[in-house]
């Protein structure tokens, strides 16, 4: 990024730090070396933020977490204390709360339904392995009774329930509970009375207390489904063969896990993200207790389902259907009623750039309840498919199997990717023909030039792929709609097919059942082949540094938003990167009262703009903003409107000196961010730049010109002349601080950029990105950003 192998970090540590070159390491003691106004340039490294060690291929296993996160900053524009936005944030929450029941649900299937209620209740299945001999039913120990084989296997579940909490606890602590100074003052250290862009808000980037009651919930909904698989089959058992005394025990216990539930329920939609001021608090009562309470119950119902019980026998399957098909249900009702409200609040503020109409949202949130459903459904049908032997899941001699509504499921997938073929074939010829069309395009603008079919036909084709970005959201919305109504299909058939394993498709005419049973045969290898892939993948990035680097970028844009939704996706690294880039801005502008460019490329662009939303207006004035390759407008203000839409993006062009905006027609991420000019303020955008820079060969360049696309932007010798510009319009250095006077007070977060100074003041400059084996970035005035 610096363009230089002596470099030094000036401040951070090895996760995240502001580096220099070795030379300009004490650049504000010798003036005379700047006198010619050349910036000293820092480059911001975060990349250990999202791709640091190999635990973080883990994270993959949080996708859908993550996902449905990402749903909550999708609404469309609102009012801040609107109704309607309050109950956006509820029904989002909810979503995410079904994700990790169905999660721990999937896990209960797989340890206490398959291996032990069915396998070890099969002599075929028990005999065949060896490991599960103690819990044989055949074999007539201790362990055989069916209570306490899922007594036993409880602990798998529940093992999992604690491990997330200790992963969402410990990557708190290590990412985001880093208070910002700043107390119940906005952006400009002026008391909140007026309504600010959100990332301007004090409490946007820390968002402690409700990360914790979250957190607290989510553990407390874990333990309770475990307590619920386990003790509603005693209590089943004894409501038809037990005597009085041990029915009103089972009914006591399903009745606290009932209000384990509700309360669960209560938390969750009590209370939403605090940002107006820093909210210190915790809810001690639902943080302390409530995780407590569900373990408690959890051991009370292990403990009631060891209670001996002779004549107990399993057969057939726990009821995993009912369970599976009520959080499918409440997840399409869920997904259903957040369209609703997202459509409800497009209307009050429409705008065309908005994706699917104020749909992302709940498209995302449909999205991530498929992601569950194919984690959950292809661990249930490989361990189902390991036990059965080599016969299909569930229709072997003395068959195991999962239940039926995740064969209905993987019927419809084979489905799903038929659908999609239609729309990806449009889009192939549709960029095909859009190449085409642009092709004299390409030759006007490079006027002069002796024409080159090839060379014209390869940046119109570029040109033509990048526009593909833009056509993302009707993908996104067709696989949502199709994954909507398939998923609807699949529960009405697995409810009229009954419960009996293997017996999914049975019942209706031959041609139909064999090849409805075909369709699952293959959905179930396919959604187990995609569980694997995530499994294998996660585990090459766990050993390559490089596919950790590719995972990374994916994490750069879904981790760049705090954890409101679901407190088990992966940390929010801007919850550590903004407050650095702000600090270092305050505090170098107010130690030497220089001037300074905060320089982002791609997704160090956004980071660029949060950090400036937090800068009082004071050192705001001495910032000038340089983007280039930026999905600000492009993706950020599409997908998430409320936060980058045209109304928070006009604030910010308002409150800063000045910005720039650098983009190329052959970028399929970075784009215009569409700011007209106001006032005295030009407008942001600079022109498209060329790509390549030269057509042809040229005495200056006598070999091809590479295509670009979305990197490398300081090659173009414009990127060095609209920096210089951006220097010059920012107000001439202030005079030094006299020694031992107090400094200028400093905002609420970190900050990166290249300032500038004149006189006998110190320049600097500082930008904010990631280094070759992070991905994107920002970077100082002067550096190289690599992405």
């Amino acid at each position: 990024m610096l363009d230089d192998p002596r470099t030094v970090r000036v401040t951070g540590d090895e996760t995240a730090a502001i580096h220099r070159r070795t030379a300009d390491l004490h650049a504000e003691e010798e003036p005379e070396r700047f006198a010619d106004g050349q910036p000293v340039p820092e480059a911001y490294c975060w990349c250990n933020l999202t791709s640091g060690n190999g635990s973080r291929a883990l994270w993959l296993l949080l996708l859908p977490f993550m996902v449905v996160n990402l749903a909550h900053w999708m609404r469309p524009p609102a009012e801040r204390h609107s109704a309607a936005v309050r109950l956006y944030g509820v029904l989002v929450r909810l979503v995410a709360l079904s994700l990790t029941v169905l999660l721990t649900a999937a896990a209960c299937e797989v340890a206490l339904d398959l291996t032990a209620w069915q396998c070890a209740g099969s002599a075929r299945c028990a005999e065949e392995r060896s490991w599960l001999g103690f819990l044989s039913a055949v074999e007539g120990g201790w362990w055989s009774q069916p209570g306490r084989r899922l007594a036993l296997a409880a602990l798998v579940p529940a093992a999992l329930v604690g491990l997330l909490w200790y992963l969402s606890h410990r990557t708190w602590s290590a990412y985001e509970a880093q208070r910002p100074p700043r107390g119940g003052a906005d952006g400009d250290g002026t008391p909140d009375r007026r309504l600010r862009p959100a990332l301007g808000r004090p409490g946007f980037w820390y968002g402690r207390r409700l990360v914790a009651r979250l957190r607290a919930a989510h553990t407390a909904a874990g333990f309770l489904t475990v307590a619920a698989a386990v003790g509603g089959a005693a209590a089943r058992h004894d409501r038809q063969a037990a005597g009085p005394a041990r029915e009103a025990l089972g009914w006591a216990l399903e009745g606290a896990l009932l209000l384990g539930a509700v309360v669960v329920t209560w938390v969750v939609c009590r209370r939403g993200r605090s940002e107006k001021r820093l909210d210190h608090r915790i809810d001690r009562a639902a943080v302390s207790w409530l995780p407590g309470a569900s373990l408690a119950l959890l051991g009370l119902a292990v403990l009631y389902a060891g209670w001996s019980r002779p004549g107990w026998r399993s057969t057939g399957t726990l009821p995993g259907d009912t369970t599976f098909s009520v959080i499918t249900l409440a997840q399409g009702v869920l997904v259903l009623s957040l369209a609703g409200v997202s459509l409800r609040l497009y209307r009050r503020a429409p705008h065309t750039r908005t994706v699917l109409h104020g749909l992302g949202g709940p498209a995302v949130a449909m999205l991530a309840c498929a992601l569950g459903g194919v984690m959950s459904g292809g661990v249930a049908q490989r361990v189902a498919d390991w036990l059965d032997g080599p016969a299909t899941p569930g229709t072997g001699q003395d068959p195991i199997g999962p239940p039926v509504l995740l064969s209905w499921q993987a019927s419809v997938i084979p489905v799903l990717l038929i659908l999609l073929l239609l729309p990806a074939g449009v889009l192939a010829v549709r960029t095909a023909l859009t190449a085409r069309r642009l092709a004299p395009v390409v030759e006007a603008e490079y006027e002069g030039e002796r024409p080159d079919t090839v060379r014209t036909r390869r940046i119109a084709g570029a040109r033509a792929r990048a526009g593909l970005t833009d056509r993302a959201p009707v993908i996104v919305g067709i696989v949502s709609g199709a994954t909507l109504l398939l998923g609807a299909g699949a529960l009405a058939g697995a409810w009229a097919s009954g419960t009996v394993p293997g017996r999914a498709f049975a019942g209706g005419h031959p041609f139909v059942e064999s090849a409805a049973e075909a369709a699952q045969a293959l959905g179930s290898w396919l959604i187990g082949f995609g569980f694997i892939l995530f499994v294998t993948w996660g585990r090459r990035a766990y050993k390559d540094a490089s596919a950790r680097r590719t995972i990374g970028i994916l994490w750069d844009v879904g981790t760049f938003w705090p954890r409101a939704a679901h407190p088990f996706a992966p940390p929010c690294y801007a919850e550590r990167a903004v407050p650095d880039l702000a600090w270092r801005m305050s505090s170098w502008t107010g130690r030497t009262g220089g001037r300074l460019v905060i320089s982002g490329h791609s997704q160090g662009s956004v980071l660029a703009a949060a950090a400036v939303w937090q800068l009082p207006a004071g050192t705001r004035r001495r910032v000038a903003l340089l983007t280039y390759g930026s999905p600000l407008e492009r993706l950020y203000g599409r997908w998430f409107p409320a936060y980058f839409g045209p109304g928070p993006l006009g604030a910010l062009h308002r409150e800063l000196h000045c910005w720039r905006n650098l983009w190329r027609r052959t970028d399929p991420i970075g784009g215009p961010v569409n700011l007209p000019a106001e006032g005295d303020k030009p407008e942001v955008d600079h022109r498209a730049l060329r790509d390549p820079v030269v057509y042809g060969r040229t005495h200056q360049h006598p070999l091809p010109e590479p295509i670009l696309g979305h990197g490398d932007y300081q090659a173009d010798p414009v990127f060095a002349k609209e920096r210089a510009v951006l220097l010059d319009r920012l107000p001439p250095a202030l005079p030094l601080p006299a020694p031992g006077a107090t400094a200028a007070p400093l905002p609420g977060q970190r900050g990166d950029g290249t300032p500038r100074g004149d006189g006998p003041g110190t320049d600097d400059g500082t930008g904010a990105g990631e280094e070759a084996q992070g991905g994107d970035g920002a970077q100082g005035s002067s550096g190289r950003s690599s992405g």
